[in-house]
């Protein structure tokens, strides 16, 4: 864990208020870290629905397989998480690492090992010695509380530099309910899934079909559509369980995404998942500044989302915004590599709302004064319009500065 706090850290953090049907506990195993938790225990009510979206890359860890293959009945109990080491790229080893520490969690919280769903975050192609979990998964079964989230959300970091929180209290049917998340995650950070880690928690009675399909579509616009450095993971893992406890309150209970009672659910679950998704990109590994891209006038979503993510991911325009430079000629070579159409002689970009660049020119009314003045600010929108299309897409970034190096440097040391 980064020791100096990032300057984009939340001046508080909301209240997390208890979820019915599932409990929390943290410990020191040992794992890498000294001094701090490093493992999170989630143990939940029998009839708890699971949904997940994982890495799309092709070297995925020992938890994203185990995850994908206990996925298809749906059901959960148990929720594991470590930091300090990946368990990716760890052959036979990491295989028997994941087994057994689901068999370690289905003997300490009376489980099935195939309702036991891991994740890990860390260093990666170093063995993991699952065997620490033997001292301190009892005890973490005993002790697990239903307000202990936000002690896991601490559990759960490695380089970040604050735990990751969000939730809100919505109606389904005439029944309140509570979505609660955390993530993890400040670099390897790019859009293919979301690169980290994140889980949520509910109470709403909804099958795990209809979690499945409004979290792959909410993913989209929010931990897909927000990167720190363009590196992917081996071991995204996005999740969320829903215990159904509502339902002794009369919430209904649904089956389909499309019930419409579900409404103000999927709203409060993007905004979960933006919320997270935000804080991720603030906590940058090195960051100053958090940077919205967005890209208007396109002839496609799809090409819209790519040169976005072009103009986010390009390490010129980010060392760019650190050393608080409007230099939009980067941000026009970033738009014309990203290999979609695009029109040199319509393109406007803007820092701040403030035009800089248009139709293929620096804006005639461009102030260096007026725009060097907005840049020193902590937080940075990119505006950029093609003038070609209907489309468009947003982005979340962060700058790049020699801070990122030097974690990046030690990160094994």
């Amino acid at each position: 864990m980064s020791a100096t706090l990032s300057p984009l850290a939340p001046k508080s953090y909301p209240v997390l208020p208890p979820v019915g049907g599932v409990r929390f506990a943290t410990a020191e195993a040992g794992i890498r870290y000294k001094g701090r938790t490093d493992v999170l225990l989630a143990v939940m009510d029998k009839g708890t629905h699971a949904a997940g979206v994982f890495t799309r890359s092709k070297c995925p860890s020992a938890p994203v397989d185990w995850c994908r293959a206990k996925l298809k009945s749906g059901k959960a109990r148990a929720l594991v998480v470590n930091s300090g080491n990946a368990n990716a790229f760890t052959g036979r080893s990491g295989r028997e690492a994941v087994k057994l520490t689901a068999a370690l969690t289905a003997k300490a919280a009376g489980v099935a090992a195939s309702e036991v769903f891991l994740a890990s975050t860390g260093v990666i192609g170093e063995p993991l010695d699952a065997s620490k979990f033997e001292g301190v998964m009892r005890g973490l079964a005993k002790s697990a509380k239903p307000d202990g989230l936000f002690e896991a959300a601490k559990a759960i970091m490695t380089t970040d530099t604050y735990p990751k929180v969000a939730t809100a209290r919505i109606k389904l049917g005439e029944t309140e309910v509570t979505l609660n998340g955390i993530a993890k995650g400040a670099g390897m950070i790019a859009p293919d899934m979301g690169t980290m880690l994140s889980f949520l928690f509910t109470d709403a009675p909804i099958a795990a079909p209809a979690l499945q399909a409004l979290l792959s579509r909410a993913a989209e616009t929010s931990m897909n559509a927000m990167t720190v450095d363009g590196d992917t993971s081996t071991s995204d893992t996005l999740m969320i369980f829903a215990t159904g406890a509502a339902a002794q309150g009369g919430a209904p209970r649904i089956s389909s995404a499309s019930d419409p009672r579900l409404r103000p659910f999927k709203a409060a679950l993007n905004a979960v998942l933006e919320d997270l998704a935000k804080q991720i990109a603030r906590d940058g590994e090195g960051a100053r500044k958090f940077v919205e891209v967005n890209v208007r006038g396109a002839t496609s979503p799809r090409s819209a989302k790519r040169i976005a993510r072009a103009v986010a991911e390009s390490p010129l325009v980010k060392t760019a915004i650190a050393g608080e430079d409007a230099n939009w000629g980067r941000v026009v070579m970033a738009v014309g590599k990203a290999g979609e159409p695009a029109d040199r002689d319509r393109l406007s970009i803007s820092f701040n709302g403030i035009r800089v660049a248009h139709r293929g020119a620096r804006d005639p009314a461009y102030d260096e004064a007026e725009v060097s003045k907005t840049m020193r600010r902590d937080e940075i929108t990119i505006d950029v319009d093609l003038g070609i299309g209907k489309a468009r897409a947003r982005m979340w970034t962060c700058d790049l500065t020699k801070a990122y190096v030097e974690i990046n440097g030690d990160y094994r040391s």
